[in-house]
């Protein structure tokens, strides 16, 4: 497989060859959103909390007597029959949410989008990226002089700089190898990987 190699100024320098099971993997939709839904319920955190019986701020005193009013039998005013009574199985703030995903199964999907982002032409390949000091203006430039609004740009590792200058840029993001999640690949309408991080990639993938 053959991936575009670009200079500072964004144009196609020439090619860089690289792995045809990373880059040239056949699309696969389920398997891409089986990933993109597990890795986003397992960055959820059970923070959302509901009352019991026991919980909501009601007298637990029978509202009436059983007999003699003409009325159905009730014995608390909490009961979840009631508006604003407690719920009968409440969501509790420990829920967990995670969703397990075999390592395989996980790679192959990323290997998918990886491919399909080859063949959209919205994955190209540089020697390396980097500024000189932490300076968001430094990195807007360079990102503008490629030729782009928004942008990933995923390294082998993360120079502090380029971590510093990008906080601050709502359009760009600055990852490694290591830390390359499916919703990121796929939110961004450009990746930029460096050449180090195609080998990496390779690696880690085998």
């Amino acid at each position: 497989m053959e991936l575009k190699l670009i200079n500072d100024q964004g144009q196609s320098a020439t090619t860089v060859s690289a792995s045809d099971a990373l880059f040239d993997r056949e699309y696969n939709e389920a398997l891409i959103h089986q990933i993109v839904v597990a890795y986003q319920a397992n960055a959820r955190l059970g923070n959302r909390a509901q009352k019991g019986r026991s919980d909501v701020r009601h007298t637990h005193k029978k509202p009436w007597r059983g007999k003699g009013t003409g009325r159905a039998r009730a014995g608390d005013n909490a009961s979840p029959l009631w508006r604003g009574g407690g719920r009968i199985f409440p969501n509790s703030p420990d829920e967990n949410f995670t969703q397990k995903v075999p390592r395989k199964m996980y790679r192959a999907g990323i290997a998918a989008i990886l491919s399909q982002l080859a063949r959209e032409g919205r994955l190209m390949v540089v020697e390396q990226f980097a500024v000189d000091s932490p300076k968001t203006k430094m990195l807007a430039q360079k990102v503008k002089s490629l030729g782009m609004e928004e942008v990933l740009v995923v390294t082998d590792e993360v120079d502090e700089n380029l971590y510093l200058s990008s906080r601050n840029l709502p359009n760009v993001q600055i990852l490694d190898v290591n830390h390359a999640d499916p919703v990121s690949l796929i939110h961004y309408r450009n990746v930029i990987l460096t050449r180090k991080a195609v080998a990496k990639f390779e690696e880690l993938m085998k």
